[in-house]
């Protein structure tokens, strides 16, 4: 194998580098800082993300994106949601036209309601070559060796056969689907429903609760997706229970240590500043709702997130509405075989 270029020196983009290192000939590692780049050529680690992890040798880091990309075989985007589209603008000139894409980017663009896969087709060209990887892969312990698995979701089996062979070895289980659509609703819908948890675990809730809270936002993905398209059976998997129950409970997710914070006080200025890190889940509060809203999906604990942190709602007051709502049919607004036989 050739070059890979990685575009993103976040965590998962520094964590996808090494992972991809041992099927390539070099990774090209883009930074949007020329000094990060420098520092990560003369030290082998990030400074500013999983700091005691050693990149491999062929792993070269750059400010210049028509350097990442000359010649490369693969393109992985690593940036946030909210960078995406004009990140694969900047960079559209420089991918080679036939290589695949593969977006590690989780979220939901706010104004259009395009999905990550939907955003770099259109700015790269050729949905066919773009893939979405998703799954509770936490980056820390990715880059550890750990046992991890993620699907990654392409409508083009070729490509998903492809990626696979260079991301997939023993203690990196990476398994293949053509519902873009629903690995990506989950992908980003899970991280609302993480603040959630941890403005809960904050306010002293038990573990009842949390379970409560997600299994209800396991339905608010899984009506999602079916309002979208998705096959009903991907939420229940890796790309759904899987990263819900990982990004929920996990003491790296910055999602729950965010609704943590939330609960006692600290407003996300302040949390992305001293972390350093982007909180996808709060910038998906309002996307994944105006998505909802656009068709027609009831969606209340993401509704719940987005008072909270757009609109000066009271936690306290928010878990009470929430609470006072009627109960329904356990999977309304999901369609299952014996719905439709109804």
């Amino acid at each position: 194998m050739g070059a890979i270029a990685v575009i993103g020196s976040g965590s998962w983009g520094t964590a996808m580098a090494g992972l991809l290192a041992p099927r390539a000939g070099e990774v090209r590692l883009w930074c949007r800082d020329p000094r990060l780049a420098d520092v990560v050529n003369a030290t082998r680690s990030n400074p500013r993300h999983l700091t005691d992890y050693v990149l491999p040798e062929n792993v070269r880091a750059t400010a210049d994106a028509a350097d990442a990309l000359e010649g490369t075989q693969v393109v992985v985007l690593a940036v946030p949601s909210a960078y995406l589209r004009g990140v694969c603008s900047d960079v559209a000139p420089s991918v080679p036209c036939e290589v695949p894409v593969l977006v590690l980017t989780k979220g939901v663009e706010l104004g259009t309601h395009a999905l990550m896969l939907d955003v770099a087709a259109e700015e790269l060209g050729g949905r066919e070559r773009v893939a979405v990887l998703s799954g509770p892969n936490h980056a820390e312990e990715v880059c550890l060796g750990k046992l991890s698995a993620a699907v990654l979701a392409s409508e083009s089996a070729e490509v998903a056969l492809r990626l696979q062979g260079l991301l997939v070895n023993p203690s990196f289980r990476v398994y293949v689907s053509q519902d873009v659509t629903g690995v990506e609703v989950c992908g980003a819908v899970k991280n609302v429903v993480a603040i959630a948890c941890g403005a809960a675990a904050g306010l002293g809730a038990g573990d009842n609760t949390l379970a409560v809270i997600m299994t209800r936002g396991l339905a608010e993905i899984g009506r999602v997706s079916a309002a979208l398209g998705g096959d009903p059976l991907t939420p229940m998997g890796l790309a759904g229970m899987g990263d819900l129950v990982a990004t929920c409970t996990s003491r790296h997710s910055r999602n729950r240590t965010f609704g943590e914070a939330l609960a006692a006080g600290e407003s996300l200025e302040s949390f992305e500043a001293r972390t350093r890190s982007v909180v996808e889940g709060a910038r998906a509060a309002s996307s994944v709702l105006a998505l909802a809203r656009a068709h027609d999906v009831e969606v209340p604990i993401t509704g719940a997130v987005h008072a909270v942190l757009h609109e000066g709602a009271q936690i306290g007051e928010t878990i009470e509405a929430l609470l006072d709502r009627r109960p329904k049919d356990e999977f309304y607004g999901i369609t299952t075989p014996e719905k439709e036989n109804d």
